[in-house]
């Protein structure tokens, strides 16, 4: 039978509290900031603004340009795959002592290691491994690995530890190892909703690679930053536009992708 939930029930104090702190958060959040939002629209910051967006136009489309556009994207993508890549294979890994079927004590230390890992972002983890491996690429690939591998290793666990028992629980009556257990009944259980979540997580990683140039980590975002820094605004155009092109294409992908997973 299901519980009725009588719609005139009082809200309980606790929600009033959180909500409250949470009004009071913002608000102070404003006051201290101190917000100067009217200075967006006087009329020297729009005329700013306009001869700003004036130097995008028209964008540089020669095309030396657009081979060093073309190779930045393929750099982007290639360190968004690979390192999505990467980070489903160390995220499974440590989503399995992570869920409640592993040990308690090895559960807690990978737990811990998740946190720590999606608790640095990209950037962060860029910039210190820039310093340790140089610029380029790669770092700006492990970067990627590194703080996805604890987003997907938490989402991984909490997968595994919704799964139906059931199919799990047959194959261990008639004697099955661990091993058969995963692979025969949790692994075919979870690995839509593994796909799923590792898509979305390339969509993520695409507009991350875009940004780990600002720290010399490759990609079309090195040479954004380049072209910035030197008030190239007709080159820089060209490479937001690309930008927006992969995006875009990465999306479509992840969507048809998951509706045929979903059919």
């Amino acid at each position: 039978m299901s519980a009725h939930v009588d719609p005139r029930t009082p809200i309980g104090a606790t929600t009033i509290a959180v909500a409250t702190g949470i009004v009071a958060l913002i608000v102070a959040s404003f006051i201290t900031l101190d917000l100067q939002i009217g200075e967006l629209f006087t009329a020297e910051s729009v005329a700013k603004s306009g001869e700003f967006a004036r130097g995008f136009a028209p964008p540089d489309v020669s095309p030396a340009f657009l081979r060093r556009v073309a190779y930045g994207a393929f750099e982007t993508l290639a360190m968004s795959a690979l390192g999505t890549l990467l980070a489903a294979a160390l995220g499974l890994l440590l989503a399995l002592p992570a869920s409640r079927a592993g040990l308690p004590w090895l559960r807690r230390a990978a737990r811990l290691v998740l946190n720590m890992l999606r608790s640095i972002p990209e950037l962060v983890w860029a910039a210190l491994l820039v310093i340790a491996a140089g610029l380029g690429p790669f770092p700006g690939t492990l970067a990627l690995a590194l703080h996805t591998s604890g987003v997907l290793g938490r989402l991984f666990a909490e997968t595994l530890e919704n799964l139906p028992p059931a199919p799990a629980q047959a194959l261990r009556i008639n004697g099955a190892s661990s091993a058969q257990i995963f692979l025969y009944a949790t692994l075919p259980q979870a690995a839509p909703q593994f796909l799923s979540y590792t898509l979305y997580r390339w969509e993520n990683n695409i507009r991350a690679a875009t940004v780990l140039g600002v720290v010399g980590a490759g990609g079309l975002g090195q040479l954004l930053y380049f072209h910035l820094s030197l008030f190239h605004m007709a080159q820089v155009a060209t490479v937001v536009l690309a930008m927006l092109l992969l995006v875009l294409a990465v999306d479509a992908v992840s969507y048809w992708s998951r509706q045929v997973m979903t059919r």
